[in-house]
This record gives C-alpha cells, structure tokens and sequence, in this order.
C-alpha cells in the first residue's frame, strides 16, 4: 500500500491518497485545538493515543453490526480507511448535560438526561458550525432523507454500544460527536472516536478524562489521554480473552 499525496489536513488529522483509489491513510496529529480553534496547542502523543483508542472502538461498533470506514491498522499514529463523500453534518449524542447544551439551554452541567439528546450542527468553519435541525437538512438538501434516517438510527445505536463500554470501565460517556461519509452508495461512521471527540467522567468523582482538560487548563492532559488508552485496552468484564 504505498502513501500518496496529502488530500487534506484538519485541525487534529491529515489524509493522504493510496494506490488503491476507494482507500485512504489517516493520520492523527498531536495538535490540539479548541473554541472554533481560537486555543491551539499541542499534546504530547495525543496522536498514537486517539488511533489506537479509534481502532479499538471502530472493531468494537463493527462487532455489534454498525458500519465504519476502518479497514486495518498501518502504524501508531496511521490507519488505513475506506475514502467517504463526507456528509457535511455533525452527529452530536448528549447522556449528561455538559458544554454546549448547558450554555445554549442554561442547564447545569451535569444532569442526567432522561433519554439521549440528539443534535446536528452544520459543518461550516464559516459559520461556526451552526445548530440545525432536520428541516434545515431537508432545505440545505445536504442529504437524502432516507439517509438522515439512517444516520439517527445508528447514532443511537452506537450511543448504546459505547455507552456500555466505557460503563464497563467506570466512565460515564457524557456525550460525543460523530461523523459520516458515503462509500459506494452506503453511509460509513468516519472520522474517530476518541478523547478528542467524546466527553468522559470518572465514575464517582466526576473527574474529566478527555480533551476538556485542554479546553479548560486543567492540567494532567497527556497523563489523562494515556490513562485512557490504557483503560479502553483493558479487558471488558466477562471477556475470556484475558
């Protein structure tokens, strides 16, 4: 698989072109950015760190039967993935009331929802990814409705499966974002799952495990990401492969 020229770079990823033309390399970068990347730094090793978490948590969702655009593992900070039409929407999924809901509504951070809140938000760096709803997609005529369906069902369904997971291993999934493309007619889960993208809070104390520790200076942000590679690579409970 030979690495061609850079296609793209993002605020924390770069992709590059393949020999194989529906295949793609996506790097992660230790750059770090935040509000509407106004706050730009860097985190040590946050790149491995988001990659493997990625792979672990892509095989996961393909496990349970939702479609993703990984394929296999090239490095430590590389894997290779199948090339999407991204569908300029992101999916965010709220379980506790924290950043933008608690600003937006006036709600404090930290209420349990009774059911999970769905949002999109317009991928526009223009418009700083304003808050839309499924009347605005339809208007936009950004995607197919049949399509919208899709990506709400499996959005929940991927809210399920993870927020077992990490409840497994004593975090509470506050909320996270997601990102879909078209391969071949099918709509893919892109992007990544990871720190830089989900809030997780320690059971209990409520201590914050992802990339809010930048966000906010709250210090220990490398401690924190490596803590959580090691704690998604511990063996769920029941698993047999220990």
């Amino acid at each position: 698989m030979k690495k061609l020229e850079m296609l793209y770079e993002g605020k924390a990823k770069k992709i590059f072109a393949t020999d194989k033309p529906d295949l793609v390399i996506q790097e992660f970068k230790d750059d770090a950015t935040a509000f509407d990347a106004t706050k730009r730094g860097v985190i040590k090793g946050k790149g491995p760190v988001n990659n493997k978490i990625s792979v672990v948590l892509f095989q996961l969702l393909e496990s349970k039967g939702v479609k993703t655009h990984f394929v296999k593992v090239l490095s430590d900070t590389e894997m290779l993935v199948k090339k999407l039409s991204i569908i300029p929407i992101e999916v965010t999924i709220r379980n506790i009331v924290a950043g933008g809901m608690s600003k937006l509504l006036g709600i404090e951070e930290g209420r349990v929802l009774k059911e999970p809140v769905l949002e999109y938000h317009y991928k526009s760096d223009e418009l700083h990814d304003p808050l839309i709803n499924d009347y605005h997609i339809k208007t936009l005529d950004i995607v197919k409705e049949k399509d919208l369906e899709t990506i709400k069902k499996k959005s929940f369904e991927i809210n399920n499966v993870l927020k077992h997971f990490f409840g497994e291993h004593n975090l509470d999934l506050v909320d996270f974002k997601l990102e879909f493309g078209h391969h071949k007619g099918k709509v893919l889960l892109g992007d990544e799952i990871s720190p830089d993208t989900c809030r997780f809070w320690e059971k209990g104390t409520g201590r914050k495990m992802d990339k809010d520790r930048f966000r906010r200076d709250m210090g220990k942000v490398e401690e924190t990401y490596q803590e959580m590679l090691k704690i998604v690579l511990e063996p769920q409970a029941g698993d047999d492969s220990k």
